[in-house]
């Protein structure tokens, strides 16, 4: 195994024979479903359909609750392949959606609309660059087209090879033209595509004889993907070809909290064993990743620093007009985040990545914040703290690493690690308790303290802020879910008012859920825009402990660095531009 700044060094040495692979996971930042995530999907509409259960009744798919009762659904009818098997997705995709014309639909709905992510441009401007040449992917998006569109200024000199043209691919790797993309399921857009067991058990053979061909001249990077069709997996096996294949070597990422399915790791090592230089290396994100590859891209053309630059900011700044006059203004529901550390702790040690550094804070029962660079372990917290999680690690470097603005615009472990820090900041001293559901963050009104004065506007907006749901013992409370964006140059508390159940220990009817998801549906229902005007006012002032401006800190005390915010208490506006 080797990190991502050896990958990176060796990447740039060898650019561009090693060609990219990508799977779902590259396009999650696009807003773009993984192929676990669909799969519960998948099982949520075959079981209200079994059982004649409405869908809104199984609507939260991140509860482990309604995931437990799922999997003990198809468990029990023993025709569908066990939790987490390779069979999963092809499976119950096609039994969900039996004819292809619907499984077509179905992943149109699912990527119609998505952009391309910041990963997505850096790996187009890679292409233009002639730093990288060919792109191999399992995705129906057309993730890989619209960043070359958006970077190159047209599509046309990408060639594109899918299973209605699956000459090209062959044809383009024996002519050296490029850039080549190749899509070996299909396009949502095409009339053919391969989802299903059967389809991906014969993989098209023209298509899939230029995979190994590929492989057998270039280097592959894949990243993204899971390794579930045994296809591709016996066309990368048959590219080792007993140390032939792979030249510029073979790098598969993962992302730390996942982990490599057995038939991934057992290709690295069969390779390795031939003499390839094989790898598996952990990530955390597609577009850190890329992001770390553009670092040492030198002199990058001015026009795709541009696009580069101006991947985030889609709005631009604009005054607060006063009340009742000019234009229509949309209050947004983002406070602004005035500072934010710009400086963390940075210490050098002998330590894997993130899943290490995650199970080391565990292991020492150690409430630091921290994340792994390929510069070291950074992160917030006591610097006693850090020293003593760490100093069985040997630790070689303490010092600081500097949190660059420019890396809060994508899923970077900087913007992860401020995330984390603001949230610990908003719950120190607001009354509020934390819930992770998904990714998402979500405040929550602790109703042990809902009396207190800090919730007074909320109350005043909404009347009764917790309590228990008629008829069940689901309680609730009003909560939100907060993320953070850099836009405009500038950090914003993004925050979306929403309300929280919980069942008791012991109610586990799908009755009570129900009742507690009417609940929450009638409750929100009834708020029409003044009375979101004001929930909105309310949230402002408890994220702020009702000051116009408020220092929040994640931890208060301490002979570290501790990460220190400044939020102002008056949200974002939008209104017409005029000027056109």
């Amino acid at each position: 195994m080797i990190d991502v700044a050896e990958f990176v060094r060796r990447y740039h040495m060898r650019s561009p024979n090693i060609m990219w692979f990508l799977g779902a996971g590259a396009s999650v930042a696009s807003g773009i479903a993984t192929a676990n995530d669909m799969v519960w999907e998948f099982k949520r509409l075959l079981y209200c359909t079994q059982e004649r259960v409405a869908l809104d009744a199984c609507r939260d798919l991140g509860s482990l609750n309604l995931r437990t009762i799922l999997q003990k659904h198809f468990d029990a009818n023993g025709r569908y392949p066990a939790a987490n098997s390779p069979e999963e997705y092809p499976l119950y995709f096609e039994a969900a959606y039996p004819h292809e014309v619907d499984r077509r639909r179905c992943i149109e709905n699912l990527v119609i609309g998505a952009k391309p992510s910041y990963g997505h441009l850096v790996l187009a401007a890679l292409l233009k660059l002639d730093k990288a040449r060919a792109v191999w992917t399992t995705n129906f998006d057309r993730m890989v087209e619209d960043a070359v569109t958006a970077v190159f200024g047209t599509g046309s000199k990408l060639i594109s090879s899918t299973l209605d043209s699956p000459d090209l691919s062959i044809q383009a790797l024996n002519e050296g033209r490029w850039p080549l993309l190749t899509k070996l399921h299909g396009d949502f857009q095409s009339q053919r595509l391969k989802n299903t067991s059967k389809e991906l058990v014969e993989q098209n053979e023209k298509l899939r004889r230029g995979l190994v061909e590929g492989c057998r001249r270039y280097g592959l990077a894949i990243l993204g993907y899971s390794g579930r069709d045994e296809s591709i997996m016996s066309a990368l096996r048959e590219a080792v070809g007993h140390g032939h294949g792979f030249p510029a070597g073979l790098f598969w990422f993962y992302r730390s909290d996942s982990s490599c399915l057995p038939s991934v790791q057992e290709l690295v090592a069969a390779a390795s064993r031939a003499g390839i230089d094989a790898h598996l290396v952990e990530i955390e994100t597609f577009d850190e990743l890329l992001g770390d590859v553009l670092l040492l891209v030198a002199d990058l053309p001015a026009d795709i620093q541009a696009i580069l630059s101006s991947h985030m900011n889609r709005v631009s700044d604009a005054p607060v007009t006063n009340a009742g006059k000019g234009w229509p203004v949309v209050r947004l529901n983002a406070l602004p985040v005035l500072s934010f550390p710009s400086t963390c702790r940075r210490l050098v040690c002998e330590i894997g990545g993130q899943r290490e550094v995650r199970d080391a804070v565990s292991e020492s029962h150690s409430d630091i914040i921290v994340g792994r660079r390929k510069q070291g372990v950074i992160g917030f917290g006591p610097d006693s703290e850090m020293r003593r999680v760490f100093a069985s690690r040997g630790i070689t470097e303490f010092g600081l690493h500097s949190i660059e603005a420019h890396r809060l615009e994508f899923e970077s472990m900087e913007n992860s690690l401020l995330y984390t820090a603001l949230v610990r900041a908003l719950t120190r001293t607001n009354a509020l308790l934390c819930f992770q559901r998904r990714s998402d963050r979500i405040l929550v009104v602790d109703s042990s303290k809902a009396t207190l004065p800090v919730f007074t506007p909320l109350r005043n907006a909404v009347t009764r802020i917790a309590g228990t749901v008629p008829g069940t013992t689901v309680t609730w409370a009003e909560a939100v879910r907060i993320r953070i964006e850099y836009r405009l140059d500038s950090l914003w508390l993004v925050f979306e008012p929403t309300i929280w159940t919980a069942a008791q220990s012991g109610e586990n009817g799908d009755e009570a859920k129900a009742r507690g998801r009417e609940f929450v549906r009638e409750r929100l229902a009834s708020r029409f825009n003044r009375a979101w005007n004001a929930v909105v006012d309310a949230w402002a002032n408890i994220l702020t402990g009702g000051q116009p401006e408020a220092e929040i800190r994640a931890f208060g005390k301490g002979d570290g660095i501790d990460a220190v915010f400044t939020i102002s208490r008056k949200t974002a506006y939008s209104r017409k531009d005029t000027s056109r």
